[in-house]
């Protein structure tokens, strides 16, 4: 191997600490390196003392489930991915879909048999059983992926995607939503079937028009690292006109590795990076950006 492929693949260095404790506010420990002990050690060191560990299928949204249960400042969100849903109905056991690069990947691969809506029913029906417990704090990453998914599954994702909004309503949970190339179809969805009270847009990935549209129904917009790229000022602009109380942080690791290590793994500790980008679009200094981005993520989260 040489030593610029050792460079990308290798973690990247500790920030400098936050002086104000932050939670990252969407994650995937089950997909990265090492273990959930020094994950979470590595980011409490840098002042990331809280994480949501988010499920994308069925076994991973139970092992969000045990984790939650097993670590005090970790908090679980249980959901079948907007990727998964086709692939339940159509009974695809093969099927995995790649790191998506922006807005969610999503890399897991698992042997399924059978498929149609009764399995799909059978999924959803487990989800809410985990979604109805106390650590478990929201439902999702749910919601609509057009970037992957072709017309044929479009119909699956919209039917688990207002299933996974009535499970969060029934159990009194927050919505997290993926939303790629979607936007308008999720906002619609959102509409028609009324959003639960707490609603949480993953890796905000719209504009400024979105943003405001967003604020004004009093949904939380989540920004990655995907806010510190070159090429993201639509972004940037959004962070501008979202307001305070609604924005929230997040890795999505270990993908949306935040500048300048864009490229390399992702994980918790990095959530520094964003929060001080975040600060500098806001002109806010860096601790009332952490003091904000914490108490939102407790509101939104209700822990």
């Amino acid at each position: 191997m040489s030593s610029s492929s050792a460079s990308k693949d290798a973690p990247p260095p500790l920030p400098e600490p936050l002086r104000v404790a932050v939670a990252d506010s969407h994650t995937h420990l089950d997909m990265q390196s090492g273990t959930v002990e020094e994950g979470l050690a590595k980011a409490a060191s840098v002042g990331v003392t809280t994480v949501v560990q988010v499920g994308c299928d069925v076994k991973g949204s139970r092992w969000a489930a045990e984790t939650a249960a097993a670590y005090e400042n970790v908090h679980a969100a249980v959901a079948l991915h907007p990727n998964e849903a086709p692939r339940i109905v159509h009974g695809d056991p093969g099927a995995t879909s790649q790191p998506s690069g922006a807005g969610g990947g999503w890399s897991r691969q698992g042997a399924r048999t059978g498929g149609g809506e009764a399995a799909l029913d059978d999924a959803l029906a487990e989800i809410e059983a985990l979604a109805g417990l106390a650590h478990v704090k929201a439902v999702g990453e749910t919601g609509l992926d057009y970037f992957r998914t072709g017309p044929e599954g479009m119909a699956a994702q919209e039917r688990s995607f207002r299933a996974h909004i009535e499970i969060a309503k029934r159990q009194g949970k927050a919505l997290v939503i993926h939303d790629r190339d979607a936007h308008a179809d999720v906002l619609r969805v959102l509409r028609e079937e009324g959003a639960p009270e707490r609603t949480v847009f993953h890796c905000y990935s719209g504009d400024a028009e979105m943003a405001r549209e967003c604020a004004a129904a009093g949904y939380y917009m989540s920004f990655a690292g995907t806010v510190t790229f070159k090429n993201a000022a639509p972004l940037r602009e959004a962070l501008a006109v979202a307001p305070l109380e609604l924005v929230l942080v997040e890795t999505d690791a270990p993908y949306l590795t935040p500048a300048p290590y864009r490229g390399r793994p992702n994980a918790p500790y990095l959530i520094p990076l964003t929060v001080r980008a975040m600060a500098a679009v806001r002109g806010l200094d860096e601790d009332a950006m952490a003091t904000a981005l914490a108490v939102n993520t407790a509101r939104a989260f209700a822990y």
